[in-house]
């Protein structure tokens, strides 16, 4: 199901830096993210990714630093009206509800922005269909395949009708048939949904097939920011991440 075109919107993080006990796990990081773009945001584990979209999401407050969407700051607000902004998200852990359905965990987060239970059975019907899930909609979630969840958890998030998606290690669990489906997948949705789409993964031949930007982290400070083939030959990025070999 194809939107009607959008203006476009902006994602800006400026600044943004998150510190627990004193130690900086996310330090004056900025960027900013357009509809229709691909974002990916790498680094080593523990460099502040995932810290960074809990705090873009409002599950964590910001130290110092700022989101916006559009111009109106949301690092300030509580997860459910970040989410009323146009900020969605995926977690590294699936977290479906496994006692409803495939098809109902998507109508809640429909009618969770105000939609009515008609709306959001037409809403979930149509997203499942261009997930490829049509056939697994009256199956708990979580009786159906795991990277069917993973699938499952974003049209979740896609039906809450988000400017901005932000997806925590999407491909973690899956083999590489399974990485190259949702590739495709991924590739589709900015265009044909109208949305921002911030991705965390380590797969680095997805996200450098997938992303038209990339941003580094590295013990929560941004040491790279550019397209897949610039920081693919930054010396500091390889030394931190990549390894000689990448």
């Amino acid at each position: 199901m194809e939107e009607q075109p959008k203006d476009v919107s902006t994602l800006e993080i400026r600044d943004l830096s998150k510190s627990f006990a004193g130690l900086r796990a996310v330090d004056g990081v900025s960027f900013s993210l357009k509809t229709g773009e691909i974002l990916g945001l790498i680094g080593p584990n523990g460099s502040g990714k995932t810290t960074l979209i809990n705090v873009v999401t409002g599950l964590l407050p910001a130290t110092s630093g700022s989101v916006s969407v559009d111009g109106q700051r949301t690092s300030d607000r509580p997860p459910h009206r970040v989410a009323r902004a146009g900020i969605a998200r995926t977690f590294q852990t699936i977290r479906l509800f496994g006692e409803l359905t495939v098809a109902e965990n998507v109508e809640v987060a429909a009618v969770s922005m105000g939609k009515s239970r008609r709306e959001a059975v037409h809403i979930a019907a149509a997203l499942l269909d261009e997930m490829e899930l049509s056939a697994f909609a009256d199956r708990l979630a979580s009786a159906v395949p795991f990277g069917h969840q993973r699938k499952l958890e974003i049209a979740r998030a896609l039906a809450t009708a988000p400017k901005f998606l932000l997806l925590d290690e999407p491909a973690a669990g899956l083999n590489e048939e399974e990485s190259d489906l949702l590739l495709e997948l991924l590739k589709t949705i900015p265009e044909r949904k109208q949305v921002g789409l911030l991705i965390v993964d380590h797969d680095m031949r997805l996200m450098m097939n997938l992303c038209d930007t990339l941003h580094v982290l590295n013990y929560g400070k941004t040491i790279a920011h550019g397209t897949p083939a610039e920081v693919k030959s930054n010396p500091e990025v390889v030394s931190a991440y990549l390894g000689s070999t990448a």
